[in-house]
């Protein structure tokens, strides 16, 4: 029996928080505290100086690695 896997073609690109979101049914705020903590390993938050916002970089191969969600998006999109 042959058996053959599925990678999907990774282009590198950020994968919104509110997708991410969806695919799991989780809260978005749920996403980017577990990010903040360093709790999630699919992607990073970055705080921004002298403020209290935080910039979310998740690549598209490390979310389909840790959660096994990905979605191609065209060149367009």
């Amino acid at each position: 029996m042959t058996y053959t896997t599925y990678t999907p073609k990774f282009t590198g690109r950020n994968v919104p928080i509110a997708e991410i979101a969806k695919a799991t049914g989780k809260d978005p705020q749920y996403i980017r505290i577990g990010l903040q903590r360093g709790i999630f390993k699919f992607g990073y938050a970055f705080k921004n100086d002298n403020s209290s916002e935080y910039n979310y970089f998740c690549p598209d191969k490390q979310v389909w690695e840790e959660i096994g969600y990905f979605r191609e998006v065209a060149a367009n999109e």
